[in-house]
């Protein structure tokens, strides 16, 4: 059985307890800072909103044509056939991953503009009635 040990009154707390009491911490700051930089930050250009996905597109066509070369190799080369047929659809598979992903993740971040858009928007309008 496990006991607890009485709890401390005022003058008896550790110090332990009192720095972490007035003492902020990382996360608080940096939650602070993330909601102050999505108000005060300048206006992004499409390449610094679409860079990401752009390049998982590309990439994933990339390793996608890789795979279907491999594969093909296994029609016409008799040398490592098995090799071929295991490693081509692999690499198909993983472009096709990448490719569906890059997809997706563009009209998602398009959404999350047009509502961070509203959101700047509704902010204006409460700062303009509130702070009268």
């Amino acid at each position: 059985m496990e006991t607890h040990p009485k709890s401390l009154d005022r003058s008896e707390k550790s110090p332990e307890s009192k720095d972490l009491l007035t003492s902020h911490t990382a996360s608080t700051l940096c939650i602070s800072s993330r909601s102050e930089s999505v108000w005060t930050s300048a206006p992004r250009s499409k390449w610094e909103i679409y860079h990401k996905p752009i390049v998982v597109v590309s990439v994933g066509g990339a390793i996608f044509l890789f795979g279907v070369v491999v594969t093909s190799l296994s029609c016409f080369l008799e040398t490592n056939k098995m090799v071929y047929k295991m490693c081509g659809p692999a690499f198909l598979s993983l472009g096709l991953m990448l490719l569906v992903c890059g997809f997706v993740w563009i009209p998602v971040i398009r959404k999350k503009q047009r509502q961070r858009q509203k959101s700047r928007f509704f902010q204006s309008i409460k700062s303009f009635f509130f702070n009268r």
